[in-house]
């Protein structure tokens, strides 16, 4: 059973130590108001008054729990590849679920309205960024706000994945699922480097590629548009992006690819 030092840190610090190596150990169901009280040298009382009750005190291990790989995420800096940085955002995502398996499952299968987002919310902010100077170097197949669930979502259904694998002794049976399953996701997502640098023969696609790099570079500012002016001008970027998106099989804005035969 976890059990944490009782007498050199504060009765606040000891709780949340108790309640990370009891969710550690035994998951979720393992954090109960009597283990934690146990674990940590207090009464139970002690816990409602610091974080109000039992949920509360999840909320803050997990952000603190969080706080760790959010650091390496933003460690990533703007000066990087973009491309580069999608391929190890993704690995980093991977192995933090595989390293916090409880801590993960906290974060992305208890959902609750407006919480989950509160937390992962930054780490969200930064793949959006990534996207965004993806999408200003015209690598972008699709709208931003889409490419970046797509990658989301799926490097999470990966992760949980090789979590329930992990837990049964069977990772070894999903070698190279991550690898496989991140440059498919990118390669539907993203134009080919050969193509971006050579916009005269890219095809009919090209202009959804410029479309949705001007579209994201918007977002700086238009000084010489009026809001209504930049609106509108979205709304046809959208329409371009769309347009070609259907002729070269890319996904319009907000929408995934079809699938490949």
């Amino acid at each position: 059973m976890a059990t944490v030092e009782t007498t050199t840190a504060q009765p606040r610090e000891r709780i949340l130590r108790a309640a990370a190596a009891l969710l550690a150990e035994g998951g979720r169901d393992a954090v109960s108001t009597r283990a934690v009280s146990a674990a940590a040298g207090v009464q139970a009382q002690t816990i409602y008054r610091h974080f109000g009750d039992m949920q509360g005190l999840l909320d803050e291990v997990a952000r603190r729990g969080y706080a760790a790989y959010l650091a390496a995420k933003q460690a990533q800096g703007e000066d990087g590849d973009p491309v580069a940085q999608l391929r190890s955002g993704w690995d980093m995502h991977v192995a933090f679920g595989l390293s916090d398996p409880a801590l993960y499952r906290l974060l992305y299968t208890e959902p609750r309205p407006g919480q989950q987002f509160a937390v992962t919310g930054d780490a969200h902010q930064v793949l959006l960024r990534i996207v965004e100077r993806v999408a200003r170097a015209g690598r972008l197949r699709t709208g931003v706000e889409a490419a970046a669930t797509m990658i989301h979502s799926s490097g999470m259904g990966v992760t949980l994945t090789l979590i329930a694998a992990q837990a049964d002794g069977r990772l070894s049976d999903y070698e190279g699922l991550s690898e496989n399953v991140r440059e498919a996701v990118l390669d539907a997502v993203l134009v080919p480097a050969d193509d971006a640098a050579a916009p005269q023969s890219a095809g009919a696609g090209h202009a959804a590629v410029h479309a949705v790099a001007l579209k994201s570079l918007m977002r700086d500012g238009v000084r010489s548009l009026t809001s209504a002016e930049r609106a509108l001008l979205g709304e046809w970027l959208d329409r371009i992006a769309a347009e070609d998106g259907q002729e070269t099989g890319a996904a319009k804005p907000g929408e995934q690819p079809p699938r490949r035969r």
